[in-house]
């Protein structure tokens, strides 16, 4: 759970230390995703697992990876360009409170209790402290609505994923490499549009999107499966909590970016509501509903 935890919390740190120096938005989603699926490709080849065969099955990761990998790798990358990384992964933690207005939407959460609902209400009240609009220092801007957009197109994307890809037999590892090889087709298409890069690419970028593609991402799929199915998937899901701790801790001690009182309490308040809105699935959901809440993630 700690390395799992510091990979998937360090990829904000990845991808502020990638935009500094040199590399544009498009480029390190392209190459995060490519990254990440010549891990899986090669874990999934070791454990001789097949890729999908089905049209219908890449027809759906499609949709998947577009809103799992594609989009939100994309989202993060241009909203770090004006927002610290630590603040990113706070964002980023309120996935599970756009998870669950989503399933009031479409119905799969139709008996939803009190304390669910005070946590929603508590967890969007703490990303409102975070943006603070009524400070002329506040994060309300283009950035950091990006971030919150990423945050929810993994909702939208868990949503689907555990309606139309988890449980219907295919093999998880191949499934994922499926995704993300899927995802690299769909941001090579916003290449050309991406435009080049503002500066010169140094090594230490080249380095930062090696380690994002390679541990942030691909290992990071790897590692979520393996402990879903040695501990559990509620400790998988557990892992969410550390990553904006994580994220806070590495983009202040190692980018020195600026820790204010008011994102540190933002942050616990979401926390708490996400606590409180996953209330009913500790105590009475399976956990094969929990598993399809983190068994498709990778940020």
């Amino acid at each position: 759970m700690g390395v799992l935890a510091l990979l998937w919390g360090s990829a904000f740190l990845w991808i502020e230390v990638a935009l500094d120096n040199g590399l544009t938005p498009a480029q390190i989603t392209f190459a995060r995703c490519a990254l990440g699926a010549l891990v899986l490709l090669a874990l999934a080849w070791s454990a001789r697992q097949r890729l999908p065969r089905d049209r219908a099955t890449w027809g759906r990761l499609v949709v998947a990876a577009f809103f799992c990998n594609a989009l939100p790798f994309a989202l993060f990358s241009i909203g770090q360009q004006t927002v610290d990384s630590g603040v990113a992964g706070v964002l980023n933690a309120t996935t599970p409170l756009w998870s669950l207005l989503i399933g009031i939407a479409i119905g799969t959460e139709r008996r939803i209790r009190p304390v669910r609902l005070a946590g929603l209400l508590l967890g969007f009240a703490g990303t409102l402290l975070i943006f603070a609009p009524w400070q002329q220092d506040g994060l309300m801007g283009r950035g950091a609505l990006a971030i919150l957009g990423a945050a929810l197109s993994y909702a939208v994307a868990f949503a689907y994923m555990a309606r139309k890809l988890t449980g219907k037999g295919s093999a998880p590892l191949a499934l994922s490499a499926a995704q993300l090889l899927t995802a690299t087709g769909l941001s090579t298409l916003a290449l050309p549009a991406g435009g080049t890069a503002t500066g010169q690419i140094t090594w230490v970028g080249v380095i930062a999107l090696v380690i994002l593609g390679v541990f942030g991402t691909g290992f990071t799929f790897a590692l979520n499966y393996r402990l879903i199915a040695d501990e559990g998937a509620t400790s998988a899901a557990t892992v969410g909590y550390l990553l904006p701790v994580v994220s806070l801790a590495l983009g202040a001690i190692v980018l020195e970016e600026s820790l204010t009182f008011r994102v540190v309490a933002g942050m616990a308040v979401v926390l708490a509501g996400v606590s409180l809105t996953r209330w009913q699935k500790r105590t009475e959901s399976s956990s094969s509903q929990v598993e399809a809440d983190v068994a498709g993630t990778a940020r």
